[in-house]
């Protein structure tokens, strides 16, 4: 897989410098020990009240270092990537930080970071620092395992302590409230990739129809692997599971975590789905959708739920400084709010007309059998989905065919621009809505089809602003048009496919998406809206 870094061994050192110059001035600091110790710290930090540390390898990002400033961490620690960072970088950060009121460590539950921070807390109690440590171990992927990973739960206990610590707390309690988080946390995670690590040679063990539930944040197999289905199955099992683990029936905050690669509309959907699940009735609050303890690129997401109290549920809400902490807020129902309304217009009754419906049916049924062909045309001159709008449309015009007013034409014409700018989307939708739209007016005014048509076309090429030669369907749709006009119905077959058949000798686009693709991948792909355009006259033609 492909990344962008310059050299291997600086990855983590330029991603921390990059964070630390994209900060608010001030707010972020670093020590100057790069690049064996990469530590990250408040810039405002006074020592004056307990310090809390966390880290653990690079590749997690945001965490840690994201999560330092107001109401957080106080500093970071970070290894390389997926590799602990030594007892040494440990202790640096311990002395830079603490005060008189003392350090904790929130330490994921994995044997280096372990060994690790732990060696560091004992030498840190020698020299004279009061240091505790909390051991997050929140993972149920394995419930028979004795050391439980841990996972993305972690940063509640980052939440939850560094509240405490803000609240100028005393280090025991502190301590109290992150250990007693740490016990009341489960999360699992879900993926359909291995991460991929930058400078190394990837090996994707996942077969194509194939996920992993219950994986670790380093690219470790999961528990098991499971079929590829439908989100809704996968947060079933995920729900089943998690709430065999919660303790109880008190409300839950919910931590919903991209693992590096899962896109938006897919994260929102994912909580969508969460929060329709049997999980949802013990939530209330939600953290995320967000990518917040990542394992590189990770095509996969995380659920972490943590039990509630009033003194957490106020720890959790309260306002931070680092803009990687998702705000929490309270699991509610969509709000609906009604359309304006607006004058009725008046409606045609529905009419049968033969050999209207067969026309209209066959120019819809045609589209729908062509829907992969112009995708696939589509792919190579635009973003791949000119057959799946025309198809949306023809499936709405069919779906209301025994609706339209058959036997009044421009009525007929109008209902159809009315279901296309409805139905399809995107601009086409809507330079057909044009089109019949003001065909309709034509023919409501002149009766003469190949007319109103044109009219139609007119208005099209106004508003879009697509001409012939610019590789659009108006290089089919204007002479045949031209055609029906002066010699009829299969004259304008002809021309139809002749106009569309020319835009494969259209190395530039003038419009449309075609416009952003390079001449040599245009060169010799005719215009899939040309050449739905064509299939239609053709039908049409052969009808007659």
């Amino acid at each position: 897989m492909k990344h962008f870094f310059n050299r291997r061994e600086n990855i983590v050192t330029e991603a921390l410098d990059g964070l630390l110059q994209t900060a608010p001035a001030g707010n972020l600091a670093r020590l100057d020990t790069y690049p064996d110790i990469k530590v990250v710290l408040r810039g405002d930090w006074d020592k004056g009240k307990v310090a809390v540390i966390s880290g653990g390898g690079a590749g997690h990002e945001p965490s840690h270092a994201g999560f330092v400033g107001r109401g957080m961490l106080t500093a970071a620690v970070s290894g390389e990537i997926f590799a602990s960072p030594s007892v040494d970088a440990v202790l640096t950060a311990i002395r830079a930080v603490t005060g008189p009121k003392g350090c904790l460590l929130i330490v994921k539950n994995y044997t280096g970071d372990r060994l690790n921070f732990g060696l560091a807390a004992e030498k840190a109690r020698v020299e004279g620092f009061r240091v505790e440590m909390v051991i997050v171990a929140d993972d149920i992927a394995l419930p028979d395992i004795a050391q439980p990973r841990g996972v993305a739960g972690t940063l509640f206990v980052h939440k939850i302590a560094g509240h405490f610590a803000e609240q100028d707390a005393d280090l025991e309690t502190v301590a109290a409230a992150a250990h007693a988080a740490a016990r009341d946390i489960v999360s699992l995670g879900v993926s359909l990739s291995s991460c991929s690590i930058p400078g190394q040679a990837h090996v994707e063990r996942l077969e194509a129809a194939e996920g992993e539930l219950g994986l670790g944040i380093h690219g470790e197999p999961g528990a098991e692997r499971i079929a590829l289905q439908e989100v809704r199955s996968i947060v079933a099992i995920m729900s089943e599971r998690l709430s065999r683990a919660l303790r109880g029936d008190r409300h839950y905050a919910l931590l919903i975590n991209n693992l590096g690669a899962v896109p938006p509309i897919e994260m929102g959907l994912i909580a969508h789905t969460v929060l329709s699940s049997s999980l949802a009735e013990r939530v209330k609050l939600t953290i995320g959708p967000a990518p917040m303890m990542t394992a590189l690129n990770m095509n996969g997401f995380s659920l972490s739920l943590i039990r509630l109290d009033d003194e957490r549920e106020a720890a959790l809400t309260s306002l931070v400084g680092p803009h990687a902490w998702i705000p929490a807020v309270e699991r509610h129902d969509v709000s609906v709010l009604p359309v304006t309304t607006v004058p009725a217009t008046p409606s045609v009754a529905a009419s049968h007309d033969p050999v209207a419906d067969r026309l209209i049916a066959a120019i819809c049924d045609h589209l729908l059998s062509l829907e992969a062909e112009l995708n696939h045309l589509d792919a190579r001159a635009g973003d791949g989905d000119t057959g799946s709008t025309v198809a949306t449309g023809s499936r709405s015009v069919l779906a209301q065919i025994e609706r339209l007013p058959l036997k009044d034409i421009a009525a007929t014409l109008s209902s159809i621009g009315s279901i296309l700018s409805t139905s399809m989307g995107g601009s086409s939708g809507v330079l057909l809505s044009i089109f019949f739209t003001a065909a309709a007016k034509a023919y409501s005014d002149t009766k003469d089809m190949a007319g109103a048509l044109l009219a139609g076309l007119e208005r099209m090429t106004f508003y879009g602003g697509a001409a012939v030669g610019d590789r659009t369907m108006v290089d089919a749709l204007d002479p045949a048009l031209r055609a029906l006009r002066a010699d009829g119905l299969a004259a304008a077959a002809s021309a139809a496919r002749a106009g569309a058949d020319a835009t494969r000798a259209m190395k530039k686009a003038k419009a449309g998406r075609a416009s952003y693709i390079g001449e040599r991948d245009l060169d010799g792909v005719p215009d899939p809206g040309a050449m739905a355009v064509a299939a239609v006259f053709e039908v049409a033609a052969g009808l007659r």
